[in-house]
């Protein structure tokens, strides 16, 4: 069996949240967001191991709870950096040469399901370079921002929103590529929001699989409301 190691980033300190507390700490169905998370993917047998990029001063805490989850496979936890480039980069350096794909999911995206995991890891053993997306629904503006960030900004565009995805995780790549494509960025000093984005300045097409507006982000308290919500309506199905 190909070995697929999972890295979960986790190091965000989640000031948008407005609390002391990092949100992937926060409970959701009575665990932390990140043990709930980590419970998610090892829905999929296709990974073979976790690798947790957590704040520094959480990391000898978190290896010990991590410790007593029967997830099924080894669960390592490095200490992440100042941005979530150099987070990912660091578990990605501690990973074998011998894993065939690299997938990377956020830690705040708890709701993600075992199926987006196996389109996306399907598609990256095709091409190489995959991502989870959802089409916009909105219209999309392009915009020129004022000189202060009260100031209303104006429009320059508008983009048709059929060409318009928007990123989500899981994202899979096979390892050498992803690989390359943190060595190239670390060379030019370049800092992207998405591992994606760094393997597109290769020149490499990465294909999109659909994801879910479920699979959200939490990233404002707003969104742990939704998060709870949804998480309801999932035990009422079930």
């Amino acid at each position: 069996m190909s070995r697929i190691a999972a890295i979960v980033a986790a190091a965000g300190m989640g000031t948008r949240m407005g609390l002391g507390t990092p949100k992937q700490f926060l409970e959701l169905g009575g665990v932390p967001i990140l043990v709930f998370t980590l419970r998610r993917l090892a829905t999929s047998s296709l990974l073979t191991e976790f690798w947790v990029a957590s704040p520094e001063e959480h990391v000898e805490t978190l290896r010990e709870s991590l410790a007593g989850e029967a997830l099924g496979r080894p669960v390592r936890v490095v200490a992440g950096g100042e941005t979530r480039q150099e987070s990912v980069g660091r578990a990605l350096r501690a990973i074998s040469d011998e894993a065939e794909l690299v997938l990377v999911h956020d830690a705040v995206r708890p709701l993600v399901t075992r199926e987006m995991i196996e389109r996306v890891v399907a598609e990256a053993r095709a091409c190489g370079a995959a991502i989870v997306g959802v089409p916009a629904i909105d219209t999309v503006k392009e915009v020129k921002r004022a000189s202060l960030p009260e100031d209303a900004a104006l429009i320059t565009a508008t983009v048709p929103r059929e060409r318009i995805v928007l990123a989500q995780t899981p994202q899979a790549f096979s390892t050498p590529l992803l690989r390359e494509a943190f060595a190239r960025a670390e060379q030019d000093g370049l800092v992207a929001s998405d591992e994606a984005a760094l393997v597109e300045r290769l020149g490499r097409t990465v294909h999109v699989v659909l994801g879910s507006e479920r699979n959200l982000k939490i990233t404002r308290p707003a969104d742990m409301a939704l998060a709870r919500f949804y998480l309801d309506q999932e035990r009422r199905r079930d």
